[in-house]
């Protein structure tokens, strides 16, 4: 376990104010104030930083500023370190000036183009030694400057292995990471996707489930099914359930197998503490105790995984005026600290208010693998979309192939490519074996050993690694037929399992490819007020005034029309209900007209104060704030139609939010001690997955009820409001 230096000695250079940069491009003269202002024009020019004003205006100002960018010395960024919005040097950026200052002094007074030079000419050990010395914005600085040979090249050098119970990352293997999400986390579900990814050899990296309801007893009996099946197979690999950190080591306290812990990062302090409620110093905490008491200690030399992705910090409006790749890059710095087991990449998950089409998604993964490589982590990537984008199956595809030619360590494995659970669409087993075969690679050699015994691989004279008889099937782990049927009956999305070779067979990829065309058609549904013209809502505009608007800048969403916020009044009900089409009009059209009469009898029964309804055309989760604010609601609950995913079914999928206002002092100050963030203002659950092939309507309005009473009740929400509810299990089970 490698020592973690405390916050305070890290030696962090004072901030300097903006200078100004400039440079000619024949007879034009450009200029840019501010570091900042620099590298988010020298970038490619992307979604997010365009509605942050941070992208050049055209190809010679972004040219400019590279050329700009290209002559200035490393020192020189050291010396000047960017600060939040309050001109604070903040906790992630600290901590990326952890870096190995003797290899710093060596490289300090070269400029980023002798760098990039540098790089391309010297051999692999030398590209980690210099990596070793750069901070996440110097290696954000470096890759504005490579195309996309260099990067591919500068990322193949930096090469970083991980061990647990597989080795991962040796040269000529390519791993998988098994994602096995059920939108109900069914059990039947789950291990289906388990036997399907296993039979394709897939999860040497890890076998990891994104839970959908994320509790202390959920994610623990997640963990130990999970543990179970990894048993029973005897595939040599490890699991994690990708639950908070503070539900894993609170799952890690009571003895469950939390053999590899997992928290999302953020490139800022803010959308650490605020928008993912963790802190550097809890972070700090997790990782000693995995090292003195998770279930792998002797056996991994690493144990904590993280994901990142570029445009989180500026979804949540608190990218600091940092673009986008910056903020990714000091993610990775902040990942360093920990000597991680795996770091994976899911650059497009978010939306087109990020990245819009193939090629910005395609570069910035690009980029986000060769800075983490570069940076000394395990990379793996996940070039992924959601159907609100204009990113394709095709355009992930030729990401894949050049992520892998520059050494990508491993790849998710979500079956058919449709993740049941959080409505996206990530690279497949069948991706994983093409990749294989198409570059000679395989996986990591403890779990290619298990494979062959299995017959899911052979190994030819030649030291080649074929497909043996048992590849694809996951019948060879059911003790019957009639255990195959059972578990394919509860799964979503289950198109086939015929192959034809290693991809799969046309019938199933026509069924896959029509479902993905259902669930894009219903994000541009319009919500019809015909189809909920029984329920009395009063209806409010967002600042979003029409699609376009509302799917490219979640920020118009979150907020009210300026006539609309100047006529609400506090009103002080206990519940204040919000339905908005959000990603899906058609899961409204599907799930209120059922739900909502259950929810207002359940609450009602209980004798709480309920606003009238609200109807909120083009809105997003955040709008909750303004409405609460506005109301001085305890509790505002946004019922709002998911990003389509999963097979056209679920193209109807429906989430309830509680965002819980903080008002009362005593409770504000423990909420702030909770989460270390001293402003915090709201706390959140979620039920998710609500429509017929996951939780039903009629269901989930008694399930959204109660949630409301536990929340008002307890007067809290989110890691909170579970923890409460934990300790007061614990303690009824103690008086039994």
């Amino acid at each position: 376990m490698q020592p973690i230096k405390p916050l305070a000695d890290i030696v962090v250079p004072d901030p300097k104010s903006d200078e100004v940069y400039e440079t000619r491009v024949l007879d034009r003269s450009f200029r840019f104030t501010g570091l900042k202002a620099l590298l988010g024009a020298a970038d490619i020019s992307k979604a997010g930083d365009r509605i942050a004003g941070l992208a050049a205006s055209d190809d010679v100002t972004r040219e400019a500023a590279r050329q700009a960018l290209s002559g200035l010395t490393l020192q020189h960024l050291y010396d000047r370190p960017l600060t939040d919005d309050h001109g604070r040097v903040d906790a992630v950026m600290r901590v990326n000036y952890d870096i190995d200052l003797r290899a710093f002094v060596s490289i300090a007074k070269m400029s980023l183009g002798a760098l990039k030079d540098h790089l391309l000419r010297c051999p692999p050990a030398e590209v980690m030694r210099v990596g070793s010395a750069l901070t996440g914005v110097m290696a954000a600085a470096l890759v504005k400057l490579l195309d996309v040979h260099e990067m591919v090249l500068v990322a193949r050098k930096a090469r970083r292995s991980a061990k647990a119970r597989t080795m991962l990352g040796l040269p000529g293997t390519l791993s998988s990471r098994l994602q096995p999400n059920h939108p109900s986390d069914n059990l039947d579900g789950i291990t289906m996707l388990v036997y399907a990814g296993l039979s394709m050899g897939g999860g040497d990296q890890l076998i990891g489930v994104n839970p959908a309801i994320d509790t202390v007893d959920n994610v623990g009996a997640l963990l130990r099914h999970l543990d179970m099946l990894r048993s029973s197979t005897g595939a040599p690999s490890q699991i994690c359930v990708l639950s908070h950190v503070k539900t894993q080591l609170a799952c890690l306290e009571r003895g469950d197998p939390v053999e590899i812990l997992f928290q999302s990062l953020a490139g800022t302090d803010c959308t650490l503490t605020e928008e993912f409620d963790v802190t550097v110093d809890l972070l700090d905490q997790a990782y000693v105790a995995m090292g003195q008491r998770g279930p792998l200690r002797g056996v991994a030399d690493a144990w904590m995984y993280f994901e990142t992705g570029q445009g989180s910090e500026l979804t949540y409006g608190k990218h600091n005026g940092m673009d986008m790749a910056v903020c990714e890059g000091l993610c990775y710095g902040l990942a360093r600290r920990y000597d991680p087991f795996m770091v994976n990449n899911v650059t497009g998950f978010i939306g087109p208010e990020t990245h819009c089409d193939n090629h910005e998604m395609i570069v910035s993964n690009l980029q986000d693998h060769c800075m983490g490589k570069l940076m000394g982590l395990p990379m793996g990537m996940a070039p992924c979309y959601t159907l609100h984008s204009k990113i394709t199956l095709e355009g992930q595809q030729m990401a894949t192939q050049l992520l892998t030619a520059a050494g990508s360590n491993y790849y998710m494995d979500v079956y058919l490519h449709t993740d049941r659970m959080l409505a996206y669409f990530d690279t497949s087993g069948h991706d994983n074996q093409t990749l294989r075969e198409v570059h000679g690679l395989r996986p990591a050699p403890e779990f290619l050993r298990w494979a062959v015994e299995r017959g899911i691989f052979v190994e030819g004279s030649d030291g080649a690694v074929l497909r043996g008889p048992q590849w694809g099937n996951p019948r060879a782990f059911c003790k019957s037929d009639v255990e195959l049927q059972r578990l394919l009956e509860s799964l979503p999305a289950a198109h086939g399992l015929e192959n034809a070779g290693p991809r799969p067979a046309d019938r199933v990829s026509r069924a896959m490819r029509a479902n993905l065309a259902v669930g894009r058609e219903a994000v541009y549904a319009d919500l019809r007020l015909d189809v909920i013209a029984g329920i009395p809502f009063r209806s409010i505009r967002t600042d979003a005034k029409n699609r376009e608007e509302h799917l490219n800048d979640p920020e118009l969403g979150a907020r009210l029309a300026d006539e609309v916020r100047s006529q609400l009044r506090a009103e002080h009900n206990d519940v204040q209900i919000v339905v908005s089409d959000g990603l899906s009009a058609e899961a409204i059209h599907h799930n209120v007209p059922s739900l909502l009469p259950v929810l207002l009898d359940g609450l009602r029964s209980r004798q709480c104060k309920i606003g009238q309804p609200i109807l909120a055309p083009f809105g997003r989760v955040k709008l909750a704030e303004a409405i609460g604010d506005a109301l001085e609601a305890k509790l505002t609950l946004v019922l709002i139609g998911e990003r389509p995913g999963g097979d056209a079914l679920a193209s109807r999928s429906m989430s309830a939010y509680f965002a819980y206002r903080l008002d009362e002092h005593g409770v504000r100050t423990e909420a702030a001690h909770f989460s270390g963030n001293p402003e915090v203002r709201y706390e959140y659950s979620v039920v998710s997955n609500i429509y017929a092939g996951g939780l039903p309507p009629i269901e989930a309005g008694s399930v959204v009820a109660e949630k409301v009473m536990q929340i008002l009740t307890h007067k809290a929400a989110g890691n909170r409001l579970e923890r409460l509810l934990s300790r007061k299990a614990s303690a009824n089970d103690q008086d039994r």
